[in-house]
């Protein structure tokens, strides 16, 4: 089967130079040119990637984004923009984007991105590993030192963010939006309840916690005392 890829750009000029661009490179490029069409063609159908202009019409590209990594965290996803400052940059890449691509820009360009995150994507596994603690994203099951755990859907789900973020920490928004796909709010407390539903399954009977807090910011995964 080709390689499937998603274009999401309102311009028409930019989305058929793209297009043109990546079929004349064999792949099969499908093109989405507002963000509510890009969000839906995203979570219902299988690509291998997604171009994701930020400036969109009916849904936002920041938006598309969010629900992207909601459904499909492994996807790869390079994201095109105007402004190249690296506040931006790292807003975007904090966000969820895979790379990202300041226009104008020149195809061959885009096209050794689009190659190196295929590539990026073939390699991702389907074991997360973090110390002791190992999941199977195939099986869903984890287990740490040996010892299998078992976990519901949503703690699973919880568990597979802090681990995709390991050594980071992750807000409680980040976490809301992420894998309750909704927006952080004042019933915001569930967070806190399923991190201590995962710390008694994960942390408890073993002598090195896990999952830790940080102080004014959110949760993270970490194998050292804090």
């Amino acid at each position: 089967m080709p390689v499937r890829i998603l274009v999401v750009e309102d311009d028409k000029k930019v989305a058929s130079f793209i297009r043109r661009g990546l079929t004349e490179e064999s792949y099969a490029v499908d093109v989405a040119q507002d963000g509510e069409s890009g969000a839906h063609q995203a979570e219902e159908f299988d690509y291998d990637a997604v171009i994701l202009d930020l400036m969109l019409p009916k849904v936002s590209g920041a938006e598309v984004l969010r629900r992207i990594r909601a459904r499909k965290p492994g996807l790869p996803v390079l994201v095109l923009t105007a402004k190249g400052g690296i506040e931006d940059r790292v807003e975007h890449l904090n966000r969820g984007a895979d790379d990202y691509l300041v226009k104008p820009f020149a195809f061959a360009e885009l096209s050794a991105r689009v190659r190196a995150l295929l590539r990026r994507g073939a390699r991702e596994s389907t074991q997360l590993q973090f110390a002791d603690l190992s999941m199977d994203l195939t099986a869903r099951t984890v287990t740490r030192a040996g010892r299998r755990i078992e976990l519901s859907s949503k703690e699973f789900a919880l568990l597979e963010f802090l681990l995709r973020n390991a050594a980071r920490p992750v807000t409680r928004t980040m976490i809301v939006e992420h894998v309750w796909d909704l927006h952080f709010d004042s019933f915001s407390n569930v967070v806190d309840v399923y991190i201590n539903y995962l710390r008694n399954k994960i942390d408890k009977g073993f002598s090195q916690p896990l999952i830790h807090t940080v102080r004014g910011v959110g949760y993270m995964l970490a194998d050292e005392k804090r």
